[in-house]
């Protein structure tokens, strides 16, 4: 996607409050109204402000949209980074409609469907909104289940008129089995009730931190295993480390770099439960002595061996 800056479509500064956005996308409309604008670019310039001020009218939108950081430049191709949403709080509200053009996808997918207004309705209450929020767990926490304090970040319009960021802080329990995507539900921890009405929900969503080691693929794990070229030709048993503890494994004889060794359920807990699937990678040692050099070039004299032949047909 391509990347715009609305505040500088609005012609304001990113710390303006959102009465200042207001009166800014006003001006500006009735300027390049269609209707009766004659600038020859008014069309396209009334939809890019109409495109600007549905985000930044929106405290959560604008909020998400300020969390993208200010290094970007209007037009130059653009991605969000990783887990930018990490501990954002959101209600999902807001006219999802107008956010039509580059953005679109990345606002939609932030709220789009997520949108869980709830609403008991009575004569002098109604339920609170649920609320939402990524949160990041460490593989093994869903292997054993775990404890965790985690922070989140809720957009809210202060005196002033500014939009600030609200934290709170939350114990969560972690089941074991946890898979991204997944969701835990924490009953009343969502928007308040209006009058007597119960407060809403919060939802949060899973997802795990980049480990050094592992990488997870729905239920299963992945593991990059150095192995020496002797215990890929020969065989070998080897100690295999998990996010469950260290196990025993055989490498066959005569295996290939890239071979995927599969430890039965030994991926995500569930039922069932993933695998962890094991990848050899074939580590050279260095010629970097008298010994390691004569050994290499045994090696040469031993085999009539040419590693391009294929590529000669």
């Amino acid at each position: 996607m391509k990347y715009k800056d609305y505040y500088a479509i609005l012609g304001v500064e990113r710390t303006v409050t959102q009465e200042d956005i207001k009166r800014a996308y006003r001006k500006l409309a009735r300027k390049y109204h269609p209707d009766v604008s004659g600038h020859s670019d008014a069309e396209d310039r009334f939809k890019e402000l109409g495109e600007a001020y549905e985000v930044l009218k929106d405290p959560e939108k604008r909020a998400a949209y300020d969390r993208l950081g200010t290094q970007w430049r209007s037009g130059e191709d653009f991605q969000p980074p990783p887990n930018w949403d990490e501990g954002f709080e959101f209600s999902g509200t807001g006219d999802e409609a107008g956010a039509h053009a580059d953005l679109k996808d990345f606002f939609e997918a932030m709220f789009g469907s997520t949108r869980a207004a709830q609403t008991r309705q009575g004569p002098s209450r109604a339920t609170g909104q649920d609320h939402h929020a990524k949160v990041l767990i460490d593989i093994e926490d869903t292997y054993r289940g775990a404890q965790r304090s985690i922070s989140l970040q809720l957009p809210v319009i202060d005196d002033q008129g500014h939009v600030s960021l609200q934290l709170r802080t939350l114990n969560v329990s972690i089941p074991k089995g946890m898979r991204a995507g997944q969701h835990l539900r924490l009953a009343g921890q969502g928007g308040a009730g209006v009058g007597a009405g119960p407060a809403g929900d919060l939802y949060l969503e899973i997802a795990f931190r980049a480990h050094p080691r592992f990488r997870v693929d729905g239920g299963d794990v992945l593991l990059d295993l150095p192995v020496a070229p002797w215990e890929a030709a020969l065989g070998a048993h080897v100690t295999v480390p998990t996010p469950d503890g260290l196990v025993e494994m055989t490498v066959p004889m005569g295996s290939a770099g890239g071979r995927r060794l599969r430890l039965k359920g030994k991926g995500i807990p569930g039922n069932p439960p993933g695998d962890l699937y094991v990848i050899l990678n074939i580590v050279l040692p260095p010629a970097d002595s008298e010994p390691a050099k004569a050994a290499y070039n045994a090696m040469r004299q031993a085999f009539n061996f040419d590693p391009r032949a294929r590529l000669y047909g």
